[in-house]
């Protein structure tokens, strides 16, 4: 099984690149609202963002249970891959369903950092989460498809050169389903950006050539990358969890107070006890979810569960670290309260916890649709 394994092979250099961007570094990132540009720059010179390309196209070759651990090790170690995941898990979607032409014009250079995929523009401001419903539409005309609509919630996309783009190419009105008649597109933002594309997509042109897989099948593509981006993020949430429990323990074993270490007293054990166990529980759905990914088995229910599960563990992980250290939990320099807030994200985002319980009951405990 892969979770016997230990990825040392991995997580030794991750961790050693990580460590010349220390905790200050991070405050400084978050205090500035910055984009971490060397971090992820250095990431990308030493390849760990193209673990999933090819090695015929420049990458590693490597599968999304590698990729995973890259990520939670990042997190591990105090850092955000949020910063720079989406090149993950938008990969895939090239990886398995491009065209053989998309694969050599943008994968080499992808893997060896000349052009940055890190956008996923999906979300409209009126559909949410259903997706179904999105009205941003392309339409063929000529070798082009001309593409009008909003998106919001298109993280990184001022730090991306290219950009896939989720797109109704037949009227809702005219499919038997509503998955069906949507689309995906690899939009080159470095074109795009003034030319049709500003605060909405006005009139953007993008060549028929840029079509990822078959007309009207996008929703089966998304759906694909979905779940090894529900994979890549319950990794990051082991690396949160840990990070935690690391921390607070650490904080417990030094903190005296009357004349004891806190971490004596069991209302500081067992709730760092009981965060650890559900850490290690959610880990393991994680590489069950990351075996069946990288099989080429379906795994929607282990990678809604694996997100679930790691984003629970995460958050209660992190609400017993800034117990255990009280009020220098808000602390800038004890690095508690930035982490709290990056693993609070999960909760609600790239979906919510609530709809990935609605997910299992329909889907997997055949309960009637709620929605």
């Amino acid at each position: 099984m892969t979770e016997s394994r230990d990825y040392s092979e991995l997580r030794d250099p991750v961790s050693d690149l990580c460590r010349r961007y220390p905790d200050e570094y991070w405050r400084r990132i978050d205090r500035e609202r910055l984009y971490p540009q060397e971090f992820v720059h250095a990431l990308t010179e030493a390849g760990w963002l193209a673990a999933l390309i090819p090695e015929q196209y420049g990458g590693s070759g490597l599968g999304v249970t590698e990729a995973s651990v890259i990520l939670e090790q990042i997190n591990r170690c105090g850092g955000n891959a949020a910063a720079c995941h989406a090149q993950m898990y938008t990969m895939g979607t090239v990886l398995r369903h491009g065209s053989e032409q998309q694969k050599q014009r943008y994968l080499p250079e992808i893997a060896s950092g000349g052009l940055r995929l890190q956008a996923f523009a999906v979300t409209e401001p009126s559909a949410g989460t259903d997706t179904t419903k999105i009205r941003t539409t392309a339409v063929h005309k000529g070798d082009r498809y001309i593409v009008n609509g909003q998106k919001v919630w298109t993280s990184r996309v001022q730090h991306s050169d290219l950009m896939l783009l989720f797109a109704r190419t037949t009227p809702v009105e005219q499919v038997s389903k509503k998955t069906e008649g949507l689309s995906v597109f690899l939009v080159d933002l470095r074109d795009a950006v003034g030319n049709g594309l500003k605060l909405y997509f006005d009139d953007l042109e993008v060549p028929e050539e840029n079509m990822i897989g078959k007309q009207g099948r996008g929703f089966r593509y998304l759906l694909d990358g979905l779940n090894a981006e529900r994979i890549l993020i319950a990794a990051e949430c082991i690396g949160d969890g840990d990070w935690f429990i690391e921390r607070a323990t650490a904080y417990a074993r030094e903190r005296v107070v009357f004349d004891r270490p806190i971490g004596q007293n069991q209302g500081i054990q067992f709730p760092l006890a009981h965060a650890y166990a559900n850490v290690r529980a959610a880990d393991l759905m994680r590489y069950r979810a990351a075996e069946l990914f990288d099989g080429g088995f379906p795994c929607g229910a282990e990678a809604n569960m694996a997100k679930l599960l790691a984003a629970d563990a995460s958050w209660e992980a992190a609400n017993a670290a800034l117990q255990t250290h009280g009020g220098y939990g808000f602390a800038s320099e004890y690095d508690v309260e930035r982490k709290f807030r990056e693993t609070r994200l999960f909760q609600v985002a790239p979906i919510s916890t609530n709809l990935i319980l609605s997910y299992i009951a329909e889907h997997v405990l055949g309960l009637p649709r709620s929605f």
